[in-house]
């Protein structure tokens, strides 16, 4: 009896040996697929991570290109006004003719400045306005309302709605005496 109980078992035991090599090669042969796709996912990333490097090299190198294209454009615009003043400096000597120059030449700024959606703002009898103006000085008048802009030393400018440049005023305030 213990010979039948040795040949059955041996059987069950030699059918698990061949089920178990069978299961390691199928296990091996998953391996190996998981690698190859893991190898060729890790492709993927590299080619990946050099298609957005380029990427960024590309726009950066459109972005340069279009600020310099802007660059040159606006400078363009600037040349006439530096003909105007060299031809006004050449006339240096005709008080006329040299202001006639200057003139010309700062209708040329204004006409850039504005083309480029610049606006210059007029505070001169208006109320002090700190978003728009900084006040360098006070005159002491009964003419106008106390903290109204009586005198511009200088320019504001906005381009849409911001300041590009706040304006330096002389500020009203109440005459004594």
């Amino acid at each position: 009896m213990s010979e039948m109980n040795e040949t059955t078992v041996q059987p069950a035991v030699g059918a698990s040996a061949g089920s178990a090599a069978q299961e390691a090669g199928s296990l091996a042969g998953e391996l190996a697929a998981a690698q190859a796709k893991a190898e060729e996912n890790y492709q993927k990333y590299l080619y990946a991570v050099a298609d957005l490097e380029n990427y960024k090299r590309r726009i950066e190198r459109q972005f340069t290109e279009i600020a310099l294209a802007g660059k040159k454009a606006f400078l363009e615009k600037l040349l006439p006004i530096v003909d105007n003043l060299e031809r006004a400096l050449k006339v240096a000597d005709n008080v006329e003719a040299l202001h006639a120059g200057v003139t010309q030449t700062l209708r040329g700024f204004e006409t850039v400045l504005a083309h480029e959606g610049v606006k210059a703002v007029d505070l001169t009898g208006k109320p002090f306005d700190p978003r728009y103006a900084e006040a360098v000085g006070t005159v002491e008048t009964s003419d106008v309302e106390e903290n109204t802009v009586v005198e511009v030393v200088q320019r504001a400018y906005v381009i849409g709605d911001d300041v590009l440049r706040e304006a330096k005023v002389l500020v009203a305030k109440p005459a004594h005496g």
